[in-house]
């Protein structure tokens, strides 16, 4: 036999190999779920791999679903004790945070049926068990009673998500030491608390606190509150937070943390030091690849536990792809899930398929929340594009005034010649859920993304989206 014709009966052999799945998706959470679905329902034998014992990853049991349960209770006390038609006369209501992690975990639960009756539906099999590679299309799972599975599949999905940060010389095995997983297992009640990273989480969890009266020293190490947000956004926050009392030190970075029975002693770089109840350690996450035995499929992660992908989702290996937290930027559960589909889609169809390429939109659930999408002030002065600002601000809204959700505002930024709007940014409650409007005028093509729509359509009165309409007015009548 000739060298050509084995070459072609070896790759017809390779190219008809069995495999008991077509793809294995290690992670249960929005990215993982994402992929899943997208695949199953193509008619794709696929099996998920969960090593917790419930579905729903970090998102649901860790991070975005308890952490914005507690806030949501959290904002319903501060709504009820300054309402003075609901206490009058009456001490403020107290809560404690076991008290609210009650409500998290009824959340928790029913998230975690709702999701389990999706792979259940769609016929997606379940492995629970600590995965890790053995080559680049066979998997091994670990079970909690020490029994292994061993599957293979033709495409494999990375969505393993990332955990908290954990330096080495920060003992987290303290009673009085915690990260945002393990706070929610925080068993008594604090009257002060340190919260060192002033990132997303940290900002998050300052304001649960502060909420549930607890005082609140927040350590920020960089220069200004979240910093890629807006600037205008950023310094509201940082008012709001010192308005309500919570400390805030920018600039500054742990020297070590002193742990005794009955506080912490935080010592800083800068010679100043800090005692509370309990230290939160909120600085950064990892991606959650150090247990998977890369090094077997031929891939390897960042110092960040990271894995590089391309504009498929496909990481250096063919046929290996990678989802979510894992992959770094944005870390967003809404962007995993959205990952998860388009790379199933790519999968399917064996391109190259872009990756999500509109503008994302940023919620974080302080007290009030904040959103954005789109440009900032900052980037287009940088880039020189000549801009306008329409504003709104809540206290001018009646619905708002109804609510007694005064705090806040509505910014547009859109270009001054064409008046297409280029960013939104809002910062108080139900920011989330407002920029969507906004959002879906931006993706609008031919000319469809234009400032003056929120002008010429009618709007339900008294609403919160009313804020469109104030703030293009404001916005166009500063043009000449």
């Amino acid at each position: 036999m000739s060298k050509q014709a084995k070459a072609e009966t070896k790759k017809s052999k390779s190219s008809t190999k069995s495999y008991d799945f077509d793809a294995i998706i290690i992670g249960t959470g929005p990215g993982g779920e994402g992929a899943a679905m997208n695949l199953a329902k193509r008619d794709k034998r696929v099996a998920i791999i969960e090593r917790y014992h419930h579905v729903g990853g970090g998102c649901t049991h860790w991070g975005t679903i308890p952490s914005k349960a507690l806030r949501q209770s959290v904002s319903r006390l501060i709504e009820y004790n300054s309402n003075p038609l609901f206490n009058a006369g009456q001490n403020a209501k107290q809560l404690t945070f076991q008290d609210i992690l009650g409500h998290a975990s009824a959340v928790i639960r029913k998230q975690v049926n709702l999701r389990s009756g999706f792979y259940n539906r769609n016929q997606v099999e379940h492995y629970y068990g600590e995965a890790s590679f053995v080559d680049a299309n066979t998997i091994q799972v670990l079970r909690t009673d020490g029994t292994i599975d061993t599957i293979t599949a033709k495409q494999i999905v990375i969505a393993t998500g990332s955990r908290p940060y954990q330096p080495d010389d920060v003992d987290f095995s303290h009673p009085r030491v915690y990260d945002s997983d393990s706070i929610l297992s925080l068993e008594h009640s604090p009257r002060q608390i340190i919260i060192y990273g002033a990132g997303v989480i940290g900002s998050e969890y300052a304001c649960i606190f502060r909420g549930l009266g607890v005082k609140v020293d927040l350590i920020n190490t960089r220069d200004r509150l979240l910093s890629f947000l807006d600037d205008e956004m950023s310094d509201s926050l940082s008012y709001h937070l010192w308005n309500n009392g919570v400390v805030i030190r920018h600039g500054e970075q742990i020297e070590r943390v002193e742990t005794n029975e009955d506080c912490v002693i935080v010592h800083l770089e800068s010679g100043k030091k800090m005692r509370a109840d309990c230290l939160l350690f909120a600085n950064g996450r990892t991606g959650n690849t150090a247990d998977l035995k890369l090094e077997n499929a031929g891939l390897k992660a960042d110092g960040r536990g990271q894995l590089k992908v391309s504009d498929a989702y496909q990481t250096e290996v063919e046929g290996i792809f990678a989802v979510g937290d894992v992959i770094g930027y944005p870390s967003l559960a809404s962007a995993a899930f959205d990952q998860g589909r388009i790379c199933a889609s790519a999968m399917l169809e064996g391109d190259g398929k872009a990756k999500l390429t509109v503008d994302i939109p940023t919620g974080i659930y302080t007290i009030p929340e904040i959103s954005s999408v789109g440009k900032t002030e900052q980037e287009l002065t940088e880039a020189k594009i000549p801009y306008e600002v329409g504003r709104a601000q809540f206290k001018h809204l009646a619905r708002a005034q109804i609510s007694n959700n005064l705090v806040g505002s509505l910014k547009i930024l859109f270009h001054r010649e064409s008046k297409e709007i280029l960013g939104i940014h809002c910062f108080g409650e139900n920011a989330a859920e407002i920029i969507h409007i906004g959002q879906a005028i931006m993706q609008q093509k031919n000319g469809g993304n234009t400032i003056e729509y929120f002008v010429e359509t009618t709007f339900n009165y008294p609403t919160m989206a009313e804020a469109f309409r104030v703030a293009a007015l404001n916005g166009l009548n500063r043009l000449f």
